[in-house]
C-alpha cells in the first residue's frame, strides 16, 4: 500500500485538458483547452479512476504531433494522452476495487473510465505515492532497463549520461554507479551540475552550455567513453561519438535537442566513427519491454528501500497548470520529475 497519499476530493465534475490543435514543435499552452464534463460511469468490466498525479513527459511532444511514430497521434478534441497515478472510486470489474491505487494511461483529466489494458502497474509497494509516477514510472523503468539491457556497464567502465539531472538521467547515474561504473553527467546549468554530484552521486558533471564540451569530455574521460546514455541527440551526440572507446555502447533513449523531424536534420556523417570504433548503437523504447516492467519495478523499489536510490519530483498544483507543462519541461525549468497534482 502506498504511503504519503495526499488528501483528494471526489468532485462532481470531470475537468479535462483537451488537445485543441497540432503543435508546431514543442506543445505550448495555447495548443490545449480546458473542458468540464460530468463524471462518467463505468460499465461492466470497467472501473472509474480518480486521478491524483498527472505525469508530464518529453514523449508527449511526439504524441501530440501529427506525425505518427511508435504510436498514433492523440486525436484532436480529446484529452491529452498521459500517464497518471490515481485511485479506483467505483468498479464494475472483479479484479479492481474501490481504494486500489494504479499507475496507467489515464490522460490529463480528473476522472477516467478505464479498463485493465490501460493499467501499467498496481501501486502496491510501501512507497510514497509520487514514486509510482517517477521511480516506478516509465522514467525509472526506462533508466533501469535501458542501462542494464543495452548499456550493460561493468566495474571501472566510464558511463556518460545526457540530461543527467532529468527524470531518466538521474536514475541512470545512480544505477550505473551502483553497478561499479565511473559516472559523468551532462546538464544545462550549474545548479544541476551541483545536484548531479551531491544528490545523484555522479563522479563528475559538466555544464555543456558553459564549457567547451569536447575539451571538457576529453579531460573528464581521457581514455574515452565506454557507454553513452543519450537523451538529447544532436550536436552533443556528434561530439561524444568521437570520444567513444572501441566497442563502446550507445543507448539512444531520446532526441530532445532536435526541434523538428519533418525535414530530417543534417550534420556530420558518423558512419565511419561507428565502423572504426565498432560501436553498438541501440534505440530504447520502454514499450518493447512491458513484460519486464513489474520485475524492474520490484528491483527499483528494493533499491529505494535499501537507501541506494533517491528521486525528486517537481509538483505543480491544479489541472490548469498542465497545458504549459510540456513547454516548461523542454525549457529545463523543472527540478525533478514533473507532476501535476489534481486531487
Amino acid at each position: 500500500m502506498p504511503n504519503q497519499i495526499p488528501a483528494y476530493e471526489l468532485t462532481s465534475q470531470n475537468r479535462q485538458v483537451i488537445l485543441a490543435r497540432r503543435p508546431d514543435g514543442v506543445p505550448q499552452a495555447s495548443d490545449f483547452s480546458l473542458a468540464t464534463i460530468p463524471v462518467p460511469k463505468p460499465a461492466a468490466g470497467q472501473f472509474l479512476v480518480r486521478n491524483i498525479y498527472l505525469s508530464v513527459d518529453p514523449a508527449q511532444r511526439g504524441w501530440a504531433s501529427a506525425v505518427a511514430n511508435y504510436s498514433a497521434p492523440v486525436a484532436l478534441g480529446t484529452p491529452m494522452r498521459a500517464l497518471a497515478v490515481g485511485v479506483v472510486v467505483e468498479s464494475g470489474h472483479v479484479d479492481y476495487h474501490a481504494g486500489d491505487f494504479l499507475y496507467g494511461w489515464f490522460g490529463w483529466q480528473h476522472y477516467v473510465v478505464a479498463e485493465p489494458a490501460q493499467v501499467v502497474l498496481r501501486a502496491t509497494h510501501d512507497l510514497p505515492l509520487t514514486a509510482f509516477a517517477s521511480l516506478l514510472g516509465i522514467n525509472g523503468i526506462t533508466a533501469f532497463l535501458g542501462l542494464t539491457e543495452l548499456g550493460r556497464p561493468i566495474a571501472s567502465e566510464t558511463l556518460l549520461v545526457s540530461t543527467a539531472a532529468g527524470s531518466v538521467g538521474s536514475f541512470v547515474g545512480q544505477i550505473g554507479r551502483r553497478m561499479g561504473a565511473r559516472t559523468i553527467g551532462l546538464t544545462g546549468d550549474d545548479s544541476k551540475v551541483a545536484r548531479c554530484k551531491q544528490r545523484y552521486g555522479y563522479d563528475l558533471a559538466i555544464n555543456y552550455k558553459a564549457a567547451n564540451l569536447e575539451a571538457s569530455i576529453a579531460t573528464a574521460a581521457p581514455d574515452g567513453i565506454d557507454i553513452y546514455f543519450d537523451n538529447t541527440g544532436g550536436s552533443i551526440l556528434d561530439i561524444v561519438l568521437r570520444r567513444m572507446k572501441v566497442r563502446g555502447r550507445i543507448v539512444q533513449c531520446g532526441t530532445a535537442s532536435i526541434p523538428d523531424w519533418t525535414v530530417p536534420p543534417t550534420g556530420p556523417r558518423n558512419e565511419r566513427e561507428i565502423l572504426l570504433r565498432r560501436l553498438v548503437w541501440s534505440g530504447f523504447l520502454i514499450f518493447d519491454y512491458m513484460q519486464r516492467y513489474a520485475q524492474a519495478a520490484d528491483a527499483l523499489a528494493q533499491l529505494y528501500r535499501d537507501g541506494a536510490l533517491v528521486y525528486d519530483v517537481d509538483i505543480e498544483d491544479g489541472i490548469d497548470k498542465a497545458p504549459g507543462a510540456i513547454a516548461a519541461l523542454y525549457a529545463g525549468e523543472n527540478s525533478g520529475k514533473k507532476l501535476i497534482f489534481v486531487g
